[in-house]
């Protein structure tokens, strides 16, 4: 099963973030996994995939512009049915991390996806909107974006699974 991830990252903090998402995803067996800068998307990837996770660093209290113009301009990218899931990389907590994620998480419905992050329903660590990661915690938010991304894994299987 294809899963895929698109971020964008300046300083290389949101790409760390997306391959442990990639590593947490890749414990699963039959779990392909395409890693995708904004500038640089599969579209036939992503048309064969399950889950498609956004990421994107916090600026000003919200998403990206990368971000925001890639949903202001993929009206030709079915994302119709799929699962949907939002992370961020913020310098702060008090930054708007939880802002940005909102921003992708709106356009995730909007694209019609079925948004998922496991919630407070899994049990500690809750992770409520998705994983995010500060300045001060960086090494340690592995580990929590590791476990998200074998989250959305499992729950695609698990939705998807023929």
């Amino acid at each position: 099963m294809k899963l895929s991830i698109i971020y964008y990252s300046k300083t290389g903090k949101t790409k760390t973030m997306a391959e442990e998402i990639t590593k947490g995803m890749g414990i699963l067996e039959n779990i392909e996994v395409g890693l995708f800068p904004i500038e640089k998307i599969d579209y036939d990837y992503i048309k064969e995939s399950k889950a498609v996770i956004f990421g994107t660093p916090t600026y000003y209290a919200n998403t990206c512009w990368q971000i925001k113009k890639w949903f202001d301009e993929s009206q030709n990218c079915n994302l119709e049915g799929k699962i949907g899931g939002a992370f961020s990389t913020a310098d702060f907590p008090q930054g708007g991390a939880d802002t940005a994620i909102l921003t992708i998480i709106n356009h995730l419905m909007v694209k019609g996806m079925l948004v998922y992050s496991g919630g407070s329903s899994l049990g500690l660590p809750y992770i409520h909107l998705g994983p995010v990661a500060f300045k001060e915690n960086f090494e340690e938010s592995k580990k929590l974006f590791n476990l998200f991304g074998k989250r959305i894994a499992e729950k695609s299987v698990e939705i998807f699974k023929k």
